[in-house]
């Protein structure tokens, strides 16, 4: 990892435009290329679900229904695996693109509320900052916000970049 005397700061990275909106605006106003020296050392993190989760499965069951359960979560856990790389490479590719290539990127399994919160007790960053979905108050109670559970449950700072709306 790069500068270790440096703050982190921690981007929060998932497949949506609004994470790499996000991740955008940071490297523009906090590591420019025409300033080499950055202030912070700048560290990724992707939330992998789980794969059970992700199908509802509790558990692998008993005889062939087990077995085939078994043979779906390997599927599913391939393809999270895949999602997960190719979210790190667009990101890693951002980042080069502003001249930002020393950053690791981290990729933590479970609820992404979770990981956040996992995340900055692991890597003790001064800052978290996060992509806003822009969900309304009903899609948020139902799915719950990770910025607004990370804003509540981080022990860091933790900024919310809102994608300007678009005009029609």
């Amino acid at each position: 990892m790069g500068d270790q005397t440096k703050p982190i700061m921690m981007v929060a990275i998932d497949d949506s435009n609004h994470s790499y909106y996000a991740l955008e605006w940071a490297l523009d106003y906090f590591f420019p290329p025409f300033a080499p020296n950055h202030t912070f050392q700048l560290v990724l993190i992707h939330a992998r679900p789980n794969p059970p989760s992700l199908l509802g499965l509790s558990g692998a069951g008993q005889g062939s229904a087990g077995e085939r359960s078994a043979h779906v979560i390997n599927l599913v856990e391939l393809d999270t695996k895949k999602r997960a790389q190719k979210v790190a490479d667009k990101a890693t590719s951002i980042c080069a693109k502003r001249e930002v290539n020393d950053m690791p990127v981290h990729v933590m399994q479970g609820d992404p509320r979770n990981v956040m919160t996992e995340a900055v007790e692991r890597f003790h960053p001064t800052i978290l900052v996060l992509g806003s979905h822009g969900y309304g108050a009903v899609k948020r109670a139902v799915l719950g916000s990770v910025s607004d559970y990370s804003a509540h449950h981080c022990s860091c700072t933790v900024m919310i970049v809102k994608m300007p709306k678009s005009k029609h």
